[in-house]
Formats: structure tokens, C-alpha cells, sequence
């Protein structure tokens, strides 16, 4: 019997007893073992009371038998989701660790690739280099010893030597290496014996002598070739010089020494050229928007100058009759109306000017005003400190 089965049991017994002690109705003294029928009356309201209470009973345990059913299968379906969650994390887990591998592996090959690629193009280099080495040997001395090689543009229109020049330290240690592990060969010196030995070692020297011979003679016609890439530029500068003074310029004009000639004019006009190279050189640098908006401002300034500096003419004012007028003619006959009205402007110029006249004068007038007031205050300050002094010298005494 398990725990819920005594408790749900000691409950039941406790309602129980509750609900008789509720529905025991109250025994007087008199009543008693005497009434049958009230004796009997109550033993079936009790039997009444219990099966009602049993079906209550039964009642509440099949409610409470329905919900731990329930309770049970969310349980089971709380575990089963449970259970469900670690295998997909554990799936998807694996998945990623899988891709991980993959791309560690796909990034490995890529770069074994990019190694054996690097290594086959030193050997194929070095083999050309061996061919060319070999060749060179053979071939007679005679003749120049340079030759002027084409140059070949690779990648983005760069020249070997410039990628080579391009590479950093790393690509270069790399391929360092990649060259040095077919150019020196493991020595398979297991199990060899004293004789062996003794032949290994001296063609070990012979090899190391050959090298250094051809180390020697590389370095010789380097030497070689420097002189003779100098000697050719010498030539080139004697053949330049020949050339100036034959068009008869200065001898250094064509080798550099001096800036490039600009030809502005034709060879076949009769004339000289005396500008400068300055001069030559703006010649193309435009200036034109510059040049013309000095020109503008130069008339501008004159046009103005001249405009300042012309006489003022101002008609004479008339006061009395017209000359030759006669009696019965009108005050301004026909023609003369321009006359009145330029009159009538010279008379307006002329009230303007005596306004002009007239406030400049207010103006005087109250700076003199204000003269005089500032004169009087200072004044007054002055007659305010002899009065202390004296009063000063009052108290000493």
C-alpha cells in the first residue's frame, strides 16, 4: 500500500466520522431503548448517510484516479519531449562537427594543392635554369656575352621580376623552402659501410667544387656584363653629344641634363624662338579664363577713371523775363519745355543741397553744445576738488 493509498484513506475515515457526528441528532434522556420505530428510523437515516457517503467516496477517487492519469501521461510526455530535444541537439551537434571537419579538411587540401602547384613550378624553374646553365657552358665565348630577354607581363600586366619583388617575406621563406627540399637530397647513408662511406664523401667534395666553379663563374660575367652595360651607355652619350651640337644646341642638351625641349613652332618657319622654358611650359597650362577676366576688370577701371573726371556743367538760373519775348506770348513757348524741366531739376539739386547745408549746420551746433556742456561739468568738477582741498587743509589746521 503505498503513501497516497493511506492518505487518501485516513481522509475518507475523517470525513466519515465529521459528517456522523454532524448528522447525530441530539439524545434527550428520554428518549432511548424504548421507541422501536425511532430506534429503527435512525439506523436507516445512518445507512442512508454511509451510502451516500460511499458514493461520494467513490466518486472523488475515480475524479482523483483520472487526473493522476493525466498527471502521468503529461509526465511521460515531458520526458518522451525531453528525450526527443537531446537527440536532435546531439544530431545537430554531429552535423556541425562534421562540416567543421570538412572545411578544415577542404582547406588543408587546398592549401597541399597550392604547395605542390608552387613546387612543380620551382622544378620546372630549376630545370631551366639547369638547361640554361648547361647551355651556356657549351656555347663558344665569342660574341657578346648578354642577351636581352623579352619581357613577358603576368598577372595584372606585372613583369616576373616586379611579382617577385612583390612577394612578402613569408611567400618567399616558403618557397625557399619548397626549392630547397628537391634541390638538397636526403643522404641514404643507412647501413653503408667504411668504403661507401669514403665514396660518398668524395663525391659529396666533387659536387661541392663543381658548384662553387659555377658560383665563380656566374659572378665573373656579371662583373662581365656591368662593364659592358656601362661601356653602352657611354656610347649612347658620345652619340647624343654628336647629335646637340650638330643642330647645333649645347652638348648636354639631349642627355638628360637639362628639362626635355617643347616644340612650339614649326621647323620650316624662318624665325627664332626666343622664349624661355618657362614661358614654353605655360604656354599649355591654359590660363586663358584668367587672362581675360584681367582684361575686363583693366577697361572697367579706365571706363570708370575717365567717367569720375568729367565736368559737371550746371545751367544758370533765370530770374526775369525770357529774352526777345514780346507782349502776349506765352511764359514757355514750344521747344522750351526741356529747358523748364532741366531748370526745374537744377532747382530741386539745389534744395537738396541747402537741406544738406542745413543739418550738417544742426549737427555742428550740437557737437558745440556738447562741447560746451562737457567744458562746464568739467569745470564744475574742478571747483568741487578745490573745495575738498581747502576743506582738507580746514581739518589739518
Amino acid at each position: 500500500m503505498s503513501d497516497d493509498e493511506e492518505y487518501t484513506s485516513s481522509e475518507e475515515e475523517e470525513v466519515v466520522e465529521e459528517t456522523r457526528e454532524e448528522t447525530k441528532p441530539p439524545q434527550t434522556p428520554a428518549e432511548g431503548e424504548g421507541d422501536p420505530e425511532f430506534i429503527k428510523r435512525q439506523d436507516q437515516k445512518r445507512s442512508d448517510l454511509d451510502e451516500q457517503l460511499k458514493e461520494y467516496i467513490s466518486e472523488w477517487r475515480k475524479q482523483r484516479s483520472k487526473e493522476e492519469d493525466e498527471l502521468k501521461k503529461l509526465k511521460e510526455k515531458q520526458a518522451k519531449r525531453k528525450i526527443s530535444r537531446a537527440e536532435e541537439e546531439q544530431k545537430m551537434a554531429q552535423r556541425k562537427k562534421e562540416e567543421e571537419e570538412r572545411r578544415v579538411r577542404e582547406a588543408e587540401e587546398k592549401k597541399q594543392r597550392e604547395i605542390e602547384e608552387k613546387r612543380m613550378r620551382l622544378e620546372e624553374a630549376e630545370k631551366k635554369r639547369q638547361a640554361m646553365l648547361q647551355a651556356m657552358k657549351d656555347k663558344d665565348k665569342k660574341g657578346p656575352n648578354f642577351t636581352i630577354a623579352k619581357k613577358d607581363a603576368g598577372v595584372l600586366g606585372l613583369s616576373s621580376a616586379a611579382m617577385e619583388r612583390n612577394k612578402t617575406k613569408e611567400q618567399l621563406e616558403e618557397e625557399k623552402k619548397i626549392s630547397l627540399s628537391f634541390r638538397i637530397k636526403p643522404l641514404a647513408i643507412e647501413g653503408f659501410g667504411e668504403a661507401k662511406l669514403r665514396e660518398k664523401a668524395q663525391e659529396l667534395w666533387e659536387l661541392i667544387v663543381k658548384l662553387e666553379t659555377e658560383k665563380y663563374d656566374l659572378e665573373e660575367r656579371q662583373k662581365r656584363q656591368d662593364y659592358d652595360l656601362k661601356e653602352l651607355k657611354e656610347r649612347q652619350k658620345q652619340q647624343l653629344r654628336h647629335k646637340a651640337l650638330k643642330k647645333g644646341l649645347d652638348p648636354e642638351a639631349l642627355t638628360g641634363k637639362y628639362p626635355p625641349k617643347i616644340q612650339v613652332a614649326s621647323k620650316y618657319e624662318r624665325r627664332v624662338d626666343t622664349r624661355s622654358y618657362d614661358d614654353k611650359k605655360k604656354l599649355f597650362e591654359g590660363g586663358y579664363n584668367t587672362v581675360y577676366a584681367e582684361t575686363l576688370e583693366k577697361t572697367w577701371q579706365e571706363r570708370q577713371e575717365r567717367f569720375t573726371q568729367r565736368t559737371k556743367s550746371k545751367l544758370p538760373k533765370w530770374f526775369g523775363e525770357r529774352p526777345g519775348k514780346k507782349a502776349g506770348e506765352p511764359e514757355t513757348p514750344e521747344g522750351e519745355e526741356d529747358a523748364k524741366a532741366d531748370e526745374d531739376i537744377v532747382e530741386d539739386d539745389e534744395e537738396v543741397e541747402e537741406e544738406v547745408v542745413e543739418e550738417e549746420d544742426e549737427e555742428a551746433e550740437e557737437d558745440e553744445e556738447e562741447e560746451e556742456e562737457e567744458e562746464e561739468e568739467e569745470e564744475e568738477e574742478e571747483e568741487e576738488e578745490e573745495e575738498e582741498e581747502e576743506e582738507e587743509e580746514e581739518e589739518e589746521e
